[in-house]
């Protein structure tokens, strides 16, 4: 039976609110086991159907009112509104990073304090807190969630509706896992990739070289290249991370291709990478050089989250959540567009563990209670401010 406080005369206290949690804390893994089990790779449309679907299940059996299930190019976002008048958008994804039959070798399990399985940590678990905690209090009326199919390939086909609802409703809190102790998010990273492709000539590499225009030769001049536009003292990483060329070991190499991860701190620094990039020129003769990519999640900067992490502290403090941190960190999320356009947003409200995006990505569940009262707690804060 949903267990709502929508319609109830008041939402319970904090003390009160963690306590509701608490005991919720078996159903709560219950069904985290049950979302991790239910695969939902990235850009594999079938199964983020499913996903979709146990969301929108979900959302009907807890929260009392069904949830939108919304088409996208790269799967089914998840949209569940309390009413037509809302002022905080929680933000998060069902996709994970994990190849589909992970589960197979590495289902969800537990052991002691601790849940595992693909994509528990970022961010299953965080959205099973999320939609309990926002279940137990009566401002959630205020209150929608958006869990989209495409965050970790970069948002192509829920940008658009994220920022819109941010805009709609001036607040948001992402539901990406906590940093290191628990602490929230209150800075990231600007993030993008870059695709740099490599067009030579094939000839016999024993007979006729000479005729070749080696791609793999360029190559190791582009890379050396692309490493020297890091500005390690403005925080900009800028790293070659995927490198291919040629198909036999006979042949001169007539195609080769390098990915790059970038990261900024700084909105110039994106400019200035994105126009770097795209000046690359060959120094091998007859070599073509094709770049592509941008820096497609702008910084967030902590400007963004500073009047929200202070509500987050005084919230924590009355359920007795002791020293709540905020930090800057590396990685991006959906928290870089709704900050860039200028609504506050707070990062890193979901689960306590770590791991993420590999084969020990866990949960401590001894945290999943006053996570779930966390989020829903800093909900009401912001609806009622």
């Amino acid at each position: 039976m949903a267990i709502t406080q929508s319609t109830t005369a008041a939402s319970p206290s904090p003390s009160g609110l963690l306590a509701e949690m608490q005991l919720r804390v078996p159903q709560m893994v219950e069904q985290l086991g049950e979302f991790v089990n239910l695969e939902s790779p990235s850009l594999n449309v079938e199964h983020l159907q499913v996903s979709a679907k146990y969301l929108a299940k979900l959302f009907a059996k807890v929260m009392g009112k069904p949830a939108e299930i919304i088409p996208g190019a790269n799967g089914p976002h998840v949209h569940w509104k309390g009413s037509d008048d809302t002022k905080v958008l929680i933000v998060g994804h069902h996709d994970t990073v994990f190849s589909l039959g992970t589960t197979a070798t590495r289902p969800f399990s537990v052991e002691g304090d601790i849940a595992r399985g693909p994509g528990i940590f970022d961010m299953k678990a965080g959205i099973i807190q999320a939609i309990h905690g926002l279940s137990a209090i009566r401002d959630s009326y205020h209150v929608e969630m958006l869990i989209t199919a495409d965050e970790e390939v970069g948002s192509e086909s829920s940008r658009e509706l994220i920022e819109a609802r941010a805009r709609a409703t001036g607040a948001v809190l992402v539901l990406e896992p906590s940093a290191d102790g628990g602490a929230l998010k209150i800075a990231r990273k600007g993030v993008g990739t870059f695709t740099v492709q490599i067009a030579g000539r094939a000839s016999h590499a024993g007979l006729e070289p000479e005729k070749g225009i080696n791609a793999l030769v360029e190559l190791a001049t582009q890379v050396q290249r692309i490493v020297a536009m890091a500005r390690p003292e403005l925080g900009t990483t800028v790293t070659p991370t995927v490198a291919t060329a040629g198909n036999a070991e006979n042949v001169v190499p007539d195609a080769a291709m390098i990915k790059v991860d970038v990261r900024v701190v700084l909105p110039e620094e994106k400019d200035r990478v994105e126009r770097e990039m795209s000046q690359l020129k060959p120094v091998v003769d007859g070599a073509t050089i094709k770049v592509s990519g941008c820096v497609n999640r702008p910084p967030m900067h902590e400007s963004a989250g500073r009047k929200l992490f202070g509500v987050a502290e005084t919230v924590a403090k009355e359920l007795g959540i002791k020293n709540l941190q905020g930090v800057a960190v590396g990685g991006g999320s959906d928290g870089n567009f709704t900050a860039a356009i200028g609504v506050p947003t707070l990062d890193g409200m979901g689960a306590v563990g770590g791991g993420a995006h590999g084969v020990s990505e866990h949960v401590l569940i001894s945290t999943m209670a006053e996570r779930a009262a966390l989020v829903a707690g800093v909900a009401r804060a912001l609806v009622n401010r």
